[in-house]
């Protein structure tokens, strides 16, 4: 039997290519996180002074849920973007516009197929779902966190239930 050669297996073409690929997603990944935490920590600095929910209403405290849903939907747009961006310089996609697609397709992972990353660039769309996941996860946290904070001003000046 002939001796096997995993490398083989890999349709990357050699280790240095490999390492480019991990920095590229390394460096993707830290973009992501840089843009997510700069605009959740302005999101937390301007609601942490929003009335109470109590004083606005429902219709007023729905429109501040709604306007911290469109900043998180922005600040998750303009990381894909960046992949997006990415993949145009790199040669993945001939456009921004193809590129933007699959980066959308591939950041909320619904991956339809219709357009592939070129084979060597193929596990970059891996790693931008995963980071697509743990920014999904914070923007929820953080969403549930404001809401929170809000009510429990709420109910912490109310009459006291024990007794």
């Amino acid at each position: 039997m002939d001796g096997f050669d995993p490398q083989s297996l890999l349709p990357l073409p050699g280790h240095g290519f490999m390492m480019r690929q991990l920095l590229a997603t390394a460096l993707l990944v830290a973009a992501s996180v840089m843009i997510h935490a700069f605009m959740l920590t302005w999101l937390v600095q301007r609601t942490r002074h929003w009335p109470r929910l109590a004083e606005i209403g429902y219709l007023k405290s729905s429109w501040q849920m709604i306007r911290i849903a469109w900043w998180i939907l922005v600040t998750h747009l303009t990381e894909i973007l960046v992949w997006g961006w990415f993949y145009v310089a790199k040669g993945v996609f001939p456009d921004i516009a193809a590129a933007t697609y699959f980066s959308i397709v591939t950041y909320t992972t619904v991956g339809y197929g219709d357009l592939v990353a070129t084979t060597e660039w193929r596990i970059l769309a891996g790693a931008e779902a995963l980071t697509r996941i743990l920014m999904c996860g914070w923007s929820a946290a953080l969403f549930f966190s404001i809401v929170s904070q809000r009510h429990s001003r709420d109910t912490s000046e109310g009459p006291s239930r024990s007794g």
